[in-house]
């Protein structure tokens, strides 16, 4: 497990980077939201390592699951409100949403 360690951590950095690369450069709700997912995937990675590299595994496994229950409620609600913005505009793109007043 030694030798995987480098692995995990740069598996770590390349999810991150690719969600942060898909929420910032994407201007598609649907997206973004996909983003959001790869972003938290990189941080149930990083909590699972970090639980390996204390000891700590135990916690680090509870973390990760209620990360991941988290994660499941913050999707379906981003889900829920990415159908509203389709069916009040029409479109996903999120500079139509910039023009909105109220």
């Amino acid at each position: 497990m030694e030798g995987l360690l480098p692995l995990f951590g740069g598996l770590f950095v390349m999810l991150m980077a690719i969600g942060l690369y898909c929420i910032i450069a994407s201007e598609n709700v649907i997206r973004i939201i996909i983003g959001i997912e790869i972003l938290t995937k990189g941080a149930t990675l990083a909590l699972v390592l970090a639980g390996y590299l204390t000891g700590r595994t135990a916690l680090a496994q509870c973390l990760a699951i209620t990360l991941i229950v988290v994660e499941v409620a913050v999707i379906a609600v981003a889900s829920g409100i990415a159908v509203g913005i389709f069916r009040q505009n029409g479109s996903l793109d999120t500079s139509e949403l910039k023009s909105l007043k109220g």
